[in-house]
């Protein structure tokens, strides 16, 4: 066979083959195996749950921003927020003092300050049951202190008038308590929900079966505080928040007598007032209709 014939079959033969597989024209894409699009999918799922995790551990540092606007109530003795946050060391010492474990470290959630020790007075208060305040004399740093230092400053109203005097000691040669500010101060927020101001009174379990809050009542025992949903209540008028406050002359129940005659009724804090949280805590209703204003000054 010459050479112009095997020329002319090789022609024909490449016609023929590119007749049966024409090359791709201009905005056409040759289809992709099964397995390639696989890949491709799994390579984009792969991606896709990539960033979501990159973009989710950047937004977990706002989470602290986010919780920063909530005022934090702190162990007695605090310095002020500034300087408290600065100095703690996160050590959890004052946390296992507490005799009815009030305090706790705050989580993420809960704004700056992330393993700081802070108290819900609504779960659980600090009803003074150690006496001598044993979380400032646990604190190594004096983030927690009996006396501040004279280069901090002292915001007006934050000072008591006098030492408070706790009520669980009243007998005692000194019954008052070595606590000069307070940390916050007892607020009646919900009026038109106290049974008190409604003239009604209150029988039970202050908080019910399920709370599990302590509560030092010095009637059943001087040292160990009992749960508060084995101390059923009876009052013709509810005055839990008064009855048992810790301190001496921190609140009183207020009694007036209207226009028609009748007799009215309402918490009032006084200055004494230290923040502890007991009358939130107490308070039967739910929400609480007295609250505590953390770390906020006497007013008057």
């Amino acid at each position: 066979m010459s050479d112009d014939t095997r020329d002319d079959d090789r022609a024909a033969a490449a016609d023929e083959a590119a007749a049966a597989n024409p090359a791709p024209t201009a905005g056409s894409r040759r289809p992709q195996a099964p397995v390639r699009r696989l890949s491709s999918r799994r390579r984009f799922i792969r991606s896709a749950f990539l960033i979501g995790g990159v973009l989710g551990l950047a937004m977990l540092g706002y989470v602290p921003v986010a919780g920063a606007h909530r005022s934090r109530l702190r162990p007695p003795g605090a310095l002020e927020e500034a300087d408290f946050l600065s100095s703690c060391i996160k050590c959890g010492q004052c946390v296992q003092v507490c005799p009815v474990a009030a305090i706790r470290l705050d989580d993420i959630d809960s704004g700056f300050g992330i393993g700081v020790p802070s108290i819900d007075a609504r779960a659980q208060a600090c009803d003074f049951s150690c006496d001598a305040v044993q979380c400032i004399l646990a604190c190594p740093t004096g983030s927690l202190t009996y006396r501040k230092p004279a280069s901090l400053a002292t915001r007006p109203g934050m000072p008591l008038a006098r030492a408070p005097l706790l009520k669980a000691k009243a007998k005692d040669a000194e019954p008052t308590l070595n606590l000069p500010e307070r940390i916050g101060v007892a607020r009646l927020s919900r009026p038109d929900s106290c049974l008190a101001v409604l003239g009604k009174g209150f029988r039970g379990q202050a908080r019910g079966a399920g709370f599990r809050g302590r509560l030092r009542y010095v009637e059943r025992d001087r040292w160990r505080p009992v749960a508060v949903r084995d101390h059923p209540y009876d009052r013709d008028l509810c005055n839990l928040c008064v009855s048992e406050c810790p301190i001496g002359d921190a609140i009183t129940m207020l009694a007036t007598v209207a226009a028609d005659g009748s007799r009215q009724h309402r918490p009032q804090v006084l200055e004494q007032c230290v923040g502890c949280g007991v009358c939130e805590m107490i308070c039967p209703v739910d929400p609480a209709a007295i609250v505590i204003d953390a770390r906020q000054p006497w007013e008057g």
